[in-house]
């Protein structure tokens, strides 16, 4: 009597696995549409591709320098409710372009507000004494104040993230459908 209440269990799993695949298949193929109208220019010369793709997966560097690996990136980590470090780095990278000491300083403090400090809404995972040199550092702030989070957080993502994303629906999805792409036409 149970091998015939696990039997149909069983099947059931593999009808979920089976409806979760289509899913993830139907996911990628919205996601990768999504991808191009955002980034397709009219004359549609730039188009995402499987060369481009796999070339994220040889370093986290070579992802976020490209624009649809960074879009998809930040998607994988906003899926996991962990944006904050990509969203870190980006605002530093901005921050870093900023000439105008007044709004070196107003950006300064909005960044510690966001990222930084303790409880903060989008507090990043440094340590407190990396913390309280930010803290000292946004008195007198200069583009080079949160070099030392921003390679903290890079390192984090380095080691947690991007392994984690290599090996996401997400990003394994979008490999197959353009590789299908590819053998189709």
């Amino acid at each position: 009597m149970r091998s015939s209440i696990v039997e149909p269990l069983n099947t059931q799993r593999f009808i979920m696995d089976s409806d979760d695949r289509k899913r993830n298949k139907n996911i990628g193929k919205n996601f990768m549409c999504r991808l191009q109208c955002m980034f397709t220019h009219p004359s549609g010369s730039e188009r995402l591709s499987l060369e481009d793709t796999q070339q994220w997966s040889q370093s986290l560097e070579r992802l976020l320098e490209s624009k649809y690996g960074l879009a998809t990136f930040r998607t994988f980590l906003k899926s996991e409710y962990s944006d904050e470090n990509i969203e870190f780095w980006l605002t530093c990278e901005d921050y870093k372009k900023i000439k105008s000491s007044f709004r070196m300083s107003s950006k300064a403090k909005k960044i510690y507000e966001q990222f930084i400090k303790a409880e903060s809404p989008k507090e990043i995972n440094i340590d407190y004494h990396t913390r309280e040199q930010i803290k000292r550092n946004i008195k007198t702030p200069t583009m080079h104040c949160f070099d030392d989070a921003q390679k903290i957080v890079y390192g984090l993502m380095e080691r947690d993230s991007y392994p984690r994303f290599l090996r996401s629906d997400i990003y394994r999805t979008l490999l197959e459908n353009l590789a299908a792409d590819a053998t189709k036409g």
